[in-house]
């Protein structure tokens, strides 16, 4: 009588911890996120004088910050692919470039607010598109701040170690929260700067 064969090795699943919480957190941004645009909606078109959307938003300036923001996606993509193959000089060019990248977006997000508040004299309490306004976008660039404030701190750590390859799921992980804030701009580019006009 033949003996029964051994049962096929079975292997676990890989429970990746960092993984869950990204996606946990990026679940709690959205609806972190959708709070604001529904509120923004609700009043948008509500009596707000001579200080409408339609009057004080520059939409090429928009467009130029989307540009911007689209570009670091695709850079930060980069790095994390150069990253998970070693490359680690690859990988710190295109993190760089997409720090620089955040940061002009950054610039040109002050330099509207800038226009708006000094020659428009739009603030939080001029009124609800004012409130809604700068609520929705300010936190939306305290995410890009965020964003950088972790690139930087990843590039610091890559650039003191030549074997940087434990750094591949940070790298990734920072790039998904980062996909998200620049789907989270697309969203206020349409809303805010096009249909919000």
């Amino acid at each position: 009588m033949n003996a029964p064969r051994a049962n096929a090795a079975t292997t676990e699943p890989v429970f990746h911890a960092g993984r869950c919480g990204m996606i946990a957190f990026l679940a709690s941004e959205v609806a972190f996120f959708g709070t604001l645009l529904v509120v923004y909606v609700k009043y948008l078109g509500a009596n707000n004088g001579e200080q409408t959307p339609a009057k004080l938003l520059h939409l090429p300036t928009a467009l130029v910050n989307t540009a911007l923001l689209v570009s670091s996606s695709f850079t930060i993509a980069w790095a994390a692919s150069a990253l998970a193959s070693g490359r680690r000089g690859a990988a710190l060019r295109w993190l760089g470039a997409t720090v620089l990248l955040g940061c002009a977006f950054l610039g040109v997000t002050a330099h509207e607010w800038y226009d708006l508040i000094v020659h428009n004299g739009l603030t939080l309490r001029t009124n609800l598109f004012g409130t809604t306004y700068f609520t929705l976008i300010g936190f939306h660039a305290g995410h890009v701040t965020l964003g950088i404030l972790a690139m930087s701190c990843l590039l610091m750590v890559m650039s003191r170690h030549k074997d940087a390859h434990f750094l591949a799921e940070p790298v990734e992980l920072t790039s998904w929260y980062w996909h998200f804030v620049d789907g989270v701009w697309i969203v206020l580019l349409f809303l805010v700067y096009i249909i919000g006009r």
